[in-house]
């Protein structure tokens, strides 16, 4: 049995066999049983490598512990509001901090960036996940939008639908507004350029080539 421990796009806990590329978590979200009883638990939600120093990872979702979640690849965890992790993906970090810097002048440290992203990321009243609108024609590469009620990735001259295993459907991209499912001060990042490094930004499925 699959457990609830999926992210999509939309920020949402699913159950599905598939794995994905990255590895990340948002505090401990689960009870003694297993069971994901909330959305996230505090400001610190990273997006981090599969594998790192030989740490085991068995058995998942421990009581008390933090509950690990697994992305399709980094623009799904970018659209769910994880930036990378410090430790297991340093390199990424550091320029990821650096591009932080030039956007939010004064904002330095994980702190401080955790903080204006959860405020992008989450509506206070509902915890419900934030939107914005924007217009299609402006977004970068990597960004989600949600399109025909469901989220697409923008890649390129095209959208490709979201699927837990991989995107399908690559549609032309359509000239108009839309609502913006990745916070606004990562898709400013994707903007700067952002450059995968130790985790893969787009899965297969996305490139060129695939059979979505």
């Amino acid at each position: 049995m699959p457990l609830q421990n999926r992210v999509t796009p939309l920020g949402e806990l699913v159950a599905n066999p598939a794995r994905g590329l990255v590895y990340g978590n948002r505090g401990c979200l689960h009870d003694d049983e297993g069971r994901i009883r909330r959305r996230y638990n505090g400001r610190r939600w990273i997006a981090c490598r599969l594998a790192f120093r030989g740490w085991q990872r068995n058995p998942l979702l421990q009581p008390g512990r933090f509950t690990e979640l697994f992305f399709l690849d980094e623009a799904t965890a970018f659209a769910a509001g994880h930036r990378p992790c410090a430790l297991c993906r340093r390199e990424d970090y550091v320029r990821f901090a650096e591009l932080w810097a030039e956007l939010h002048p004064g904002q330095v440290g994980a702190d401080a960036i955790d903080a204006q992203l959860h405020a992008e990321r989450v509506e206070p009243g509902t915890r419900a996940q934030l939107h914005h609108e924007a217009a299609l024609d402006e977004l970068p590469d990597g960004t989600f939008v949600v399109l025909e009620g469901a989220p697409q990735l923008v890649l390129g001259a095209h959208v490709l639908a979201w699927t837990p295993a991989g995107y399908r459907s690559r549609k032309p991209r359509p000239s108009r507004r839309a609502t913006v499912i990745t916070p606004q001060s990562l898709v400013a990042v994707l903007l700067k350029g952002w450059e995968e490094r130790l985790v893969p930004l787009f899965h297969p499925s996305a490139l060129p080539g695939s059979k979505c």
